[in-house]
């Protein structure tokens, strides 16, 4: 039955094909034990394999990269075919609250080529509220093959933004929290501020209180003066509440824009000399 899906699935979408063999259910809302476990005894949709944000979704931390640098292509692809999924699989993630990764591992999936991903609206909260069924038990899928094929295009390095600032091209996209894009606080970074140029879109303004997506008019009025393509680039602090608005736009049918990975916390620990004068 796995077949194309939308960006975002309700949970009697899920339901429906839980049993099949080809839709895997991605949790993220753990973090993992020292030996790579969801804590013991901790409920999950049935089936569910887990991906924690720090040890499976970003790489080692450097002088480049910020707080959550994109993963290594080689080490995520056997990471994916370890819990079982190839490219030919359709993927559903969810997480509990909005924020945890479950969007940063639907854009990772999606850059490394797979096409039937999708994010759980509502996430565990809503499948448990609907009545649907949970399991305790540790879930071994068996190993297959993961080929990646990056999709190069959806994502802007920090080359590419400082060139965009220096010569005032492209539209960056700020999303984290409009204090924090204003450089009122910075609860997680030593600098405060924002990219020179940048706008913003704060991420958790496409949510609803209930951690439901807002329904697609909505949204399309919230980004109706957003111009999207290649030279629209998004960020936010490390690179994973940007997916939120990526996914957004996706499910608006509004795709092209990239993310810049690194976002704020790479950009703001770059010595003087290495970041560019904005354009005038």
């Amino acid at each position: 039955m796995g077949s194309s899906v939308t960006p975002l699935v309700d949970v009697a979408w899920l339901a429906e094909r839980r049993n099949d063999p080809q839709v895997i259910v991605a949790d993220c809302r753990f973090a993992l034990t020292d030996d790579g476990e969801p804590p013991a005894g901790a409920e999950h949709i049935p089936g569910a394999v887990f991906f924690d944000l720090e040890r499976d979704l970003s790489g080692s931390l450097g002088k480049y990269g910020g707080r959550h640098p994109l993963p290594d292509v080689d080490k995520l692809a056997e990471t994916l075919g370890r819990r079982g999924i190839s490219r030919s699989a359709t993927v559903v993630c969810y997480e509990d609250q909005p924020g945890q990764g479950a969007a940063r591992l639907w854009w990772l999936l999606r850059w490394l080529g797979m096409e039937n991903v999708a994010l759980l609206d509502g996430g565990f909260r809503a499948w448990v509220a609907a009545g649907q069924p949970v399991s305790t038990t540790p879930v071994k899928r068996d190993p297959v093959s993961f080929v990646p094929d990056v999709q190069h295009q959806m994502m802007a390095p920090l080359d590419e933004v400082r060139s965009m600032v220096k010569e005032g091209r492209g539209l960056l996209v700020d999303v984290r929290a409009p204090e924090r894009y204003r450089g009122e606080t910075e609860p997680l970074d030593p600098v405060a501020g924002s990219i020179p140029g940048a706008v913003n879109y704060p991420w958790m303004e496409t949510i609803t209180s209930e951690g439901f997506y807002k329904d697609k008019e909505t949204l399309a009025r919230q980004f109706a003066s957003l111009p999207v393509g290649n030279d629209t680039v998004i960020y936010c602090g490390s690179g994973v509440t940007a997916c939120y608005t990526l996914l957004a736009l996706e499910a608006l049918g509004r795709s092209g824009a990239r993310l810049y990975p690194g976002g704020w916390s790479e950009w703001c620990r770059l010595p003087e000399d290495e970041r560019p004068e904005p354009a005038k």
